[in-house]
């Protein structure tokens, strides 16, 4: 007989089921990527509004990315706590509230403060978002629907880049900058509240009268045979409170599997260093060698704008080949496209064909990655192993930036600077490919005894497939 859990994943795909799950939660990974956008922006508007130097200018994005730091280990451990739903909406509100404070923020460091607790909510969006998502998605397409996901990326920062753009001539235009990304996110986190919790969460925290009454609303929106199922019970573990949540978690995710966590930590650090410093620093760089602002803008949004393209394309390739795969080619090819735009900056149509390469691969990349790393583990784990990896990448990228402008790029050249990027970013696959499983078509939580809290957690052996 089957578990109920089995039943979620083998139901039919419906739009008006699962697929409001995964707009909604897409329209959350949006403004994640606006927000991050919207750094680049405010920083040179700041500078003017608060008199500030290059150093306090890089603050207002190294506030923001630690705070999302923070938030998607927090909030990661608390999904995995107390529900997808409940941290569903609460991160976004967070987040809007506190964007709202922050247009209305007196002093630069009042501003600094605010942009760092709206980011902890923020951070909390990614995680949880993908942990809900691929708990309705169902198993044939979940790889497609959680790469999809990650299309919500580029239309941000490209949303972003035409609404901050069209408001420069405003007075105070960096309030209404911020005020305007936060009214719709305060719509979003009222639409939020209408998603009801992830059924295989419920199942594995033993709550089987909410669990049956959810998956049978499944079964009968999506058409699918009314069958028998089991809701077998939950592991036994001793709950933690407080402070504690996010260290037990912590602890969990390395006792499951060190191989596993180690190689979701130095893929998401390695890849995510190279997009971000690409995102953060290509303005300046276009516009060293001599480009308009205009142009060099326009440049940086076409790198977005084919990811777009791009997400729509991984989502058919990371079935078709594997996640493995994907990202194990397209990752450092990706970062070597980047040494070749370094070399051919005198050539201003080369340097620009290979900034949308670059683009290109990146996001046939981030999406694959995204999905891979949600599947690697556990339910009752999967929030804060995602949440714990992304964590990982944004304090790396809070802080790299600035060693990018201030040491490697001065010291280095760039074509070197990106050089030693992209011979990280192999290094990570290379160990990836050990060290971590393929989950293309697995159920989750195939062949895993899950025990946690003090209990003895098995690690996978070569060959044994684990989600």
């Amino acid at each position: 007989m089957k578990t109920g859990d089995q039943i979620v994943q083998d139901l039919p795909w419906r739009w008006g089921v699962q697929g409001k799950v995964f707009i909604i939660g897409g329209l959350g990974y949006l403004f994640d990527a606006y927000d991050i956008a919207l750094n680049g922006f405010l920083m040179p508007l700041l500078g003017e509004h608060f008199d500030l130097t290059l150093s306090q200018r890089g603050l207002v994005a190294t506030a923001n990315l630690i705070g999302m730091a923070l938030g998607a280990v927090v909030w990661g451990a608390v999904a995995d706590r107390i529900g997808r739903k409940k941290a569903f909406s609460v991160t976004l509100l967070i987040f809007a509230l506190f964007s709202v404070l922050g247009a209305l923020a007196p002093s630069y460091w009042l501003f600094l403060l605010l942009r760092f607790v709206a980011g902890v909510g923020l951070g909390g969006c990614i995680p949880v978002d993908y942990a809900l998502v691929a708990e309705f998605s169902p198993r044939k397409y979940r790889g497609r629907v959680l790469t999809a996901l990650d299309v919500w990326w580029p239309i941000g920062v490209t949303l972003c880049g035409l609404v901050s753009t069209a408001m420069l001539t405003l007075e105070d235009n960096w309030r209404w900058m911020l005020t305007v990304m936060s009214l719709p996110a305060l719509l979003l986190f009222w639409v939020r509240r209408g998603i009801p919790e992830s059924p295989v969460y419920l199942s594995k925290k033993g709550r089987e009268v909410e669990a049956r009454a959810i998956i049978d609303d499944l079964v009968a929106r999506t058409g699918a045979p009314v069958e028998p199922y089991v809701i077998p019970a939950p592991p036994r573990h001793v709950k933690a409170n407080g402070p504690r949540v996010a260290l037990d978690q912590l602890r969990d995710i390395w006792k499951f599997s060190a191989r596993i966590t180690s190689a979701a930590w130095l893929l998401f650090a390695t890849v995510m260093l190279v997009y971000y410093a690409a995102l953060s620093w290509m303005p300046s760089i276009l516009k060293e060698q001599g480009l308009g602002e205009k142009t060099a803008f326009m440049s940086t949004t076409l790198m977005s704008g084919v990811g777009i393209i791009a997400v729509l394309t991984s989502t058919v390739l990371v079935d078709m080949v594997g996640r493995k795969w994907l990202i194990g080619v397209t990752a450092p090819l990706a970062s070597l496209t980047l040494v070749g735009f370094a070399l051919l900056l005198d050539m201003p149509t080369g340097s620009v064909v290979a900034l949308a390469v670059f683009g290109f691969l990146m996001q046939l990349t981030i999406p694959a990655m995204y999905a891979y790393v949600s599947e690697l583990y556990p339910t009752l784990l999967r929030a804060s192993g995602f949440g714990w990896a992304s964590s990982f990448s944004r304090v790396l990228t809070g802080f790299a930036p600035l060693l990018f402008g201030s040491v490697l790029w001065p010291m280095l050249g760039l074509p070197l600077t990106f050089a030693a990027l992209a011979l990280a970013v192999v290094a990570s696959v290379v160990w990836t490919a050990v060290a971590a499983p393929e989950t293309k078509g697995r159920a989750l939580d195939d062949d895993i005894e899950v025990v946690l809290e003090g209990h003895p957690v098995p690690t996978p052996t070569s060959g044994q497939a684990v989600l």
